[in-house]
This record gives C-alpha cells, structure tokens and sequence, in this order.
C-alpha cells in the first residue's frame, strides 16, 4: 500500500485524465451467475475483484457502501474488508472511498474513524454534518485521510432539510460548504459531496470551496447530466471532481461479460468526461 494521503492519491488519477469513481455497491442478488461462489463472502469478492480489475486504469477512486455488505452479516463484512485489501494491492494508486455516511456523537465516531481507517484500510469516508463540526473532529485529525461531508445530495428529497433558510436568508447546504471550507479544513482533508442532479446549487458549492475536492453522485442510474456535472463542478484548474457512478457500470450486463461491459461503461464515461474538458 502506498504511504501517500487521500488528496495526493487523488492529484496523481486526476493528473491522468481520471474523474470517474466507480460505486461498489454490490448486492449479491444482481451479481451474475458466472461470477457466483460457495458463499455471500466468496461471490461478492470474486464479482468486486473483477469489476476492479476491469476498470482500475480508468478511475480516481472506488467507492463500497457499506450498506450492501452489512446486509449479509459477518461474510459481508468480510467481503468489504476483502475487497478494500485487494484494491491496495492490485491497485494501490487509487483511493478507496468507504461511502458510510457516519455521523454521531464524538465518542461514537472515535470507534467510526478506527473501523472506517484502521480496520477496513479505507482512505476517505463520507460523514454527514448534522451535528455539527466538534463530534466530527476524530475523523478531521486524520490528516492523511479524506473527510467528505455531505453538502446537498442527489436524492429528489435533499431540498426538504438542505434548502432550508436560515436567519440571514442562506439555505442550509451553504451554510455546510462553507464551515467545510474556513471552519473544518484545518487539516487540509475536508472534501464535500454534492449530487450529480443539482448541477446549479454544484456551481454554488464550487464557487465557496474553491479547489476543494467534491464528490458528486447522481451519474447513471440516477440520470445526472455529466456535461453539466463537469461544468458546475471543475476547479479553476479543471480538477476537484469525483465523478460517481455505480450500478450503471457494475450492473451494466448480466451475463459473463459483465467485467468486459463495465469497462466498456466506464470507458463511455471516460470519454464523455475528456470532451466535457476540451
């Protein structure tokens, strides 16, 4: 595994070409029958190893949600812990995103930031705000890693609590990009997540955080414009952005070419991407 920092990772695949992070929210339900094990455990490694293979010389960062391991107990969690290993040994340049959305108590998240960074091995974790900068500072200190801080999401949702207003007429998502950007960035690690399928309130986000790194989900599945993603979303130095998608590539075939096909996805991305810079 390389000693290099979340951001450093990030700088060397963005310096690539490299925006895309590809989602490994990996349901055993929807993994091919060609790529099926003996156990939950077995199949959801043997499918993640192959969808990295794939595609690992095309990303910035891969992205497991915890989610969809924790729902198969113990060999699901096995799987997560297995596949973050492989990914730093066949492909130790790019950064692995453990996409937990944790947030709680400052005790509470002192056991998060052990499991997220000294068990699993991750690089970034993505944490949601709602209680405020203190309880979060046990994953701050972690200098090398990446703390991505939920900011305004991709759901069709986001708007009922993120939008709301505050005293001086500020909706709330602001409020959180720019405690990110002057309150909670001591260390240099903050990052902040934006949805894919807000592109104007991405366009806002950039403007207050400038070069900060910001992870967009939204691509795919969920119908997010790419063009206008990559437009709201670059840095002035045409970087900053961790352009997410996941079923749409993993998912993309389910028949024995399902590796060849995700490749085949993320290459498309790929080259959306590339002509959204030129």
């Amino acid at each position: 595994m390389l000693t290099s920092n979340f951001r450093e990772l990030l700088e060397g695949r963005w310096g690539l070409g490299n925006f895309l992070c590809v989602g490994l929210d990996s349901e055993p339900e929807k993994i091919p029958q060609s790529a099926r094990k003996a156990t939950a455990r077995e199949t959801i490694l043997n499918f993640n190893k192959a969808i990295v293979d794939s595609t690992k010389d095309l990303v910035c960062a891969f992205k497991p949600n915890p989610a969809f391991y924790e729902a198969h107990g113990e060999g699901g969690w096995g799987a997560l812990k297995d596949t973050i290993a492989y990914i730093h040994e066949s492909a130790p340049e790019v950064p692995v995103i453990l996409d937990a959305k944790r947030g709680d108590i400052g005790n509470t998240n002192i056991a998060y930031a052990r499991g997220a960074f000294d068990d699993l091995g991750a690089d970034a974790i993505t944490v949601q705000p709602y209680l405020g900068g203190e309880p979060l500072a046990p994953f701050l200190a972690r200098k090398e890693k990446g703390i991505i801080v939920l900011c305004h999401t991709s759901n069709s949702g986001a708007g009922e609590i993120q939008n709301l207003k505050t005293e001086d007429g500020v909706p709330l998502y602001k409020v959180v990009a720019r405690l990110a950007t002057e309150k909670w960035n001591a260390n240099r690690n903050c990052c902040v997540m934006v949805g894919a399928t807000y592109s104007e309130e991405l366009a806002e986000i950039r403007a207050i955080v400038g070069d900060m790194p910001i992870l967009t989900a939204g691509i795919g599945a969920q119908n997010g414009d790419l063009a206008k993603t990559m437009r709201a979303g670059l840095d002035n130095n045409k970087k900053g952005l961790i352009i997410n998608a996941s079923r749409s590539i993993i998912f993309a075939s389910s028949g024995e070419d399902f590796a060849q096909i995700a490749r085949s996805k993320a290459q498309e991305l790929q080259s959306e991407m590339q002509k959204a810079l030129s």
